[in-house]
């Protein structure tokens, strides 16, 4: 049970991830600023990583 809850934990902080990327994406995208830009898709795309990482239920067959 305890492996699952800590399975969740990473999922939402990858979900923190990504939305801290949303957010910097869109904000280099309006005021066109190319490194927030390109550091907010970084963050984007760990942040979906991880959390799919996280939460794939093939990794909890043994």
């Amino acid at each position: 049970m305890q492996r699952t809850e800590l399975r969740m934990v990473i999922a939402a902080i990858g979900v923190f991830i990504w939305l801290g990327g949303l957010c910097g994406t869109i904000h280099g995208l309006i005021y066109d600023i190319r490194p927030e830009f390109r550091y907010g898709m970084l963050a984007l795309a760990i942040g979906i990583v991880i959390f799919v990482a996280a939460l794939n239920p093939l990794a909890q067959r043994k």
